[in-house]
């Protein structure tokens, strides 16, 4: 069967986009990555790009009156987060054949083949992946939630997309970043889903869901030729707070403990292959800026927040 995945970017997320579009590649097998552009030149230089596997959706043919309605109230990361429910329904309505649909933030980037997900999932209709917050970061469960958009499964079925109306009529009515009455952007509404929704699969495997505020729950190591988290592979990785600041420069995890094994484990192949994605750019389209993280934020964030920072010049 093949595997049908979406995610959505714009030119600030070009980068970490393709670069996840080559993971897959790698290691997904029979695949079809659908993106969202949300910005026309983001789409123009992807069709020209003509990259394997990959469907693009214009902003214009996704939005719909609803979303359109709430626009102009968010900022547009808001507005990105309210749309995420939308994107598997647009998808599950443009090709009715399609069996499950995952969702994928473009900052993912695949280790090892997804089998594991697949097999976790079984039966089920809907899958989540856990935040499981390292021990000095758990305080940030209250305000970030117990799961984690990053990765999700829907099934086409009745579980699934009753879960995904109920979840994009929250968002339509409020999607904000920031903290209020039980609620945090698109993310917090996921609590409850265990026991709001039949069929919801908690993933479960070690090497799903790493990321920088769980990476010190973790023993990483190189073995049999792979990265592994304790005694699995690392199976994905999620760059949260990685930021191309050049061709040649990296910010790798803002504030985030971060130790040299984990640095040249994880970070160090990521930002080969965020640099080959430049490359790639540059053949198709000389003249297209990549989106660069401002040297004077990371220097300003530096200056507000004294914790750890990992600023990489390769």
């Amino acid at each position: 069967m093949t595997r049908n995945y979406c995610t959505y970017f714009d030119q600030r997320y070009l980068l970490l986009g393709l670069t996840l579009h080559q993971s897959l590649l790698k290691h997904a097998g029979d695949f079809r990555l659908w993106i969202l552009c949300f910005d026309a030149d983001t789409y123009h230089l992807l069709e020209k790009m003509r990259l394997d596997r990959v469907e693009l959706i214009r902003l214009n043919e996704f939005e719909n009156a609803d979303l359109l309605a709430v626009k102009s109230s968010r900022t547009l990361v808001e507005y990105f987060w309210t749309a995420t429910p939308d994107l598997p329904l647009y998808i599950f309505r443009r090709d009715p054949s399609i069996e499950q649909i995952t969702y994928l933030d473009a900052d993912l980037f695949f280790f090892a083949p997804p089998d594991p997900i697949e097999q976790a999932f079984g039966d089920g209709s809907i899958l989540i992946v856990e935040h499981r917050y390292s021990p000095d970061l758990m305080y940030l469960r209250a305000e970030s939630g117990i799961y984690n958009v990053s990765l999700l499964t829907f099934r086409h079925d009745v579980n699934a997309l009753a879960c995904l109306n109920w979840w994009r009529a929250r968002c339509l009515e409020w999607c904000y970043a920031r903290a209020e009455d039980g609620k945090m952007g698109d993310q917090k509404y996921l609590d409850d889903w265990p026991q709001r929704f039949p069929g919801v699969v908690v993933l479960k495997h070690a090497g799903c869901g790493v990321a920088p505020w769980n990476i010190q729950n973790y023993h990483i190591r190189q073995r049999d030729y792979g990265v592994w988290v304790d005694n699995v592979p690392l199976i994905f990785y999620h760059f949260h707070q990685f930021k191309a600041l050049g061709p040649h420069e990296f910010d790798l995890a803002q504030r985030y403990r971060l130790t040299h094994d984990q640095i040249d484990l994880i970070y160090r192949p990521y930002i080969v292959a965020v640099q080959a994605a430049i490359g790639r750019i540059e053949l198709i389209a000389p003249d297209f800026r990549a989106s660069y993280f401002s040297r004077n934020a990371v220097t300003e964030l530096k200056r507000i927040v004294k914790r750890h920072w990992h600023i990489i010049r390769v």
